[in-house]
């Protein structure tokens, strides 16, 4: 069963999206922020608005 892409409901700092896509493509949320802090200014500010306002919120657990 394929894992749909949201935002995380535990490894969030903003929004989480960075640990929504760490969880997708199982890697690091570190290595994710560092790459959205590699990538020029405007570009990963644009990427970053458009993924906060389209990937659904992870279903929260107790």
């Amino acid at each position: 069963m394929a894992q749909s892409l949201r935002r995380s409901a535990t490894d969030r700092s903003i929004q989480g999206v960075c640990g929504g896509l760490a969880e997708h493509f199982g890697i690091s949320s570190l290595a994710v922020r560092l790459i959205f802090i590699v990538i020029p200014l405007p570009i990963n500010l644009i990427i970053y608005m458009i993924l906060a306002n389209t990937m659904a919120d992870a279903p929260r657990t107790l």
